[in-house]
């Protein structure tokens, strides 16, 4: 019964911000990694940032010194933060939760972000 539910996408102008949030449930929040990916019409799936149970971080070169990834264990979630949005931003946003030992897998059902003028 594990979800990840993710929220706060929508419209914005380009430069503009939004805060994405991925609550986790049914799991032990802090033995996964948490990922987000996106994905773009016609494009493949790919990684924006993620963050480790201990707290490293890492990004994709097209999103450094712009978004921000942190997780509150508390609240079993983590965030996106994302500043100075570009209309090549403009993607499904999904929460991915994983761990290696035992190997699990889990996504939720994405949120969309639109920035356009």
């Amino acid at each position: 019964q594990v979800q990840l539910v993710e929220s706060g996408g929508g419209l914005v102008q380009p430069g503009g911000s939004l805060r994405l949030s991925c609550v986790a449930s049914g799991m032990i929040f802090s033995m996964y990694r948490m990922s987000w990916y996106r994905q773009a019409p016609g494009k493949q799936r790919e990684l924006v940032a993620r963050i480790s149970s201990g707290g490293s971080t890492d990004y994709a070169d097209f999103v450094k010194g712009r978004f921000t990834i942190s997780r509150d264990s508390a609240k079993n979630t983590v965030y996106l933060q994302m500043n100075s949005l570009e209309p090549e931003d403009t993607a499904v946003y999904l929460c991915c939760a994983d761990r290696a030992v035992p190997m699990r897998e889990y996504w939720g059902q994405g949120t969309q972000v639109t920035v356009s003028s």
